[in-house]
C-alpha cells in the first residue's frame, strides 16, 4: 500500500466522438485520508475526472489506480467509492431511513434489513439526521437533503468518496456552514474525498489541497496558500483571490520595467523570486490589491479613486488605470473617499511578472 498515492491519475486522456479534448494527458495523485478540491471553471474538466475516477465514463487512454491498483476495468459498483451527486439525487417515495440503507439492500453484497438499518443509523447520526428518519425528500431543506446524500454515499463504507459540487444548490449562508461540516465529517471518518467545485473560496477554505484545471489540463497541484502567494502562470494569480488581482501592462528595455505612467527598476526586485531569464519585451505585472497600498509620498502610481466597497473589515478603493479597472484593500479606518486623488506604491518583493503567453517570470 502506498498511502501517497492512494490516488493515481496517470496521463489520463479524454476525447469525445466529436473530437472534442475534454482531458489532455492528465496525472495527479492523492494521499489517503485527504480531501481534494478539483476547481475551476466550468467546462475545465473537473466533473470529467469525477466520472471516470467512478467509472460513469471510460478514459479514451491512461490509467487510473486506487491502492495501487488499476481500476480502468473495474465497473463502478466495485470500485468501492461513494458519490455524492450535485442534485443529490434522492428517491422521493421513500423515507429519509429507506433512502440511506438502499445501497445496503439491492445488488450482489446486499444484507439483512436489520444490519443495514443498524449501519444507516449510525451514519445518520453521524451526519446529524437521526430526527428526519421518517421524513421524505420533499419535505427537507437543502441542507438536510445534502447531509441525507452523504449518509447514503458513507454507508457503503468506500474507500473513497466522490463528491460533484455538492453545495451549488444551496443559499451563501448554508454553504459555509454545510461545507464546514463536510471538512469535519470526512476528517472524523478519515474517508479520501476529492471534491469538485468551481468555488475557490470552497475550495481554499475546505481542501487539504488543491488541483486547479483550465482546458483539460491542470494548471497547479499544490496547497491552498501556494495559490495566492506563488501561482504558476497568469491564469493561476486571475483565478484564486478576492478580490481579484490588478494587471498591468508594461514594458521591460534596459533594466526598467515601465507602464503608462510607473517606473520599476529590474534590480530592485528580488533575484530569488526569478523562474527565468528576464529578456526585453512586453509582459503583465500583477499585484494583489493589499500590496498596492495608498501612500504619502510620491507612488508608483497615482490615482483618482472612482468608487469605495465597503467589504467587512476592510474597504476596496477602486481606480482607473491606463484603461482598466484595479483595486487597493485597505482597513476600514483608511480615510480616503470617492473622487480623492492618491499615491499607491506597490510591495515589490509580492508583484508578479507573466509574459503574454501567461508563464510567469517573477
Amino acid at each position: 500500500m502506498n498511502d501517497e498515492k492512494f490516488v493515481e491519475v496517470k496521463n489520463l486522456k479524454k476525447v469525445y466522438d466529436n473530437g472534442h479534448e475534454a482531458i489532455k494527458d492528465v496525472s495527479f495523485s492523492v494521499k489517503k485520508g485527504d480531501l481534494v478540491c478539483l476547481l475551476g471553471p466550468s467546462g475545465c474538466g473537473k466533473t470529467t475526472i469525477l466520472n471516470m475516477l467512478a467509472g460513469l465514463l471510460n478514459p479514451t487512454s491512461g490509467d487510473i489506480l486506487f491502492d495501487g491498483k488499476s481500476v480502468v476495468n473495474v465497473a463502478p459498483k466495485d470500485r468501492q467509492i461513494g458519490y455524492v451527486f450535485q442534485n443529490y439525487a434522492l428517491y422521493p417515495h421513500m423515507t429519509v431511513l429507506q433512502n440511506v440503507m438502499f445501497p445496503l439492500t439491492v445488488g450482489k453484497q446486499k444484507m439483512p434489513k436489520d444490519e443495514a438499518r443498524k449501519i444507516a443509523e449510525k451514519y445518520m447520526a453521524t451526519t446529524q439526521i437521526t430526527e428526519l428518519a421518517d421524513q421524505k425528500p420533499g419535505n427537507l431543506s437543502g441542507g438536510q437533503q445534502q447531509r441525507v446524500a452523504i449518509a447514503r454515499a458513507l454507508v457503503q463504507q468506500p474507500k473513497i468518496l466522490l463528491m460533484d459540487e455538492p453545495l451549488s444548490n444551496l443559499d451563501a449562508r448554508l454553504r459555509l456552514k454545510i461545507r464546514e461540516e463536510i471538512r469535519a465529517l470526512v476528517k472524523s471518518v478519515g474517508i479520501t474525498t476529492l471534491f469538485v467545485t468551481h468555488d475557490q473560496e470552497e475550495a481554499l477554505s475546505i481542501g487539504d489541497k488543491i488541483i486547479l484545471f483550465n482546458n483539460g489540463v491542470i494548471q497547479q497541484d499544490d496547497l491552498g496558500q501556494n495559490f495566492y502567494l506563488e501561482p504558476n502562470n497568469y491564469f493561476v494569480a486571475n483565478f484564486v483571490g478576492n478580490p481579484v488581482i490588478d494587471n498591468f501592462n508594461v514594458k521591460v528595455n534596459g533594466g526598467k520595467i515601465t507602464g503608462s505612467d510607473f517606473e520599476i527598476n529590474v534590480d530592485d526586485l528580488d533575484k530569488d523570486r526569478f523562474k527565468r531569464d528576464l529578456t526585453d519585451g512586453e509582459y503583465v505585472l500583477s499585484v494583489r490589491p493589499e500590496n498596492i497600498l495608498p501612500v504619502e509620498e510620491d507612488g508608483a502610481v497615482s490615482a483618482k479613486v472612482d468608487d469605495v466597497e465597503l467589504i467587512g473589515r476592510e474597504r476596496i478603493l477602486k481606480f482607473t488605470h491606463d484603461g482598466g479597472q484595479a483595486r487597493s484593500l485597505v482597513n476600514l479606518e483608511t480615510p480616503i473617499k470617492p473622487g480623492d486623488n492618491i499615491n499607491l506604491k506597490m510591495r515589490l518583493d509580492r508583484v508578479f511578472l507573466f509574459t503574454k503567453e501567461g508563464e510567469r517570470v517573477y
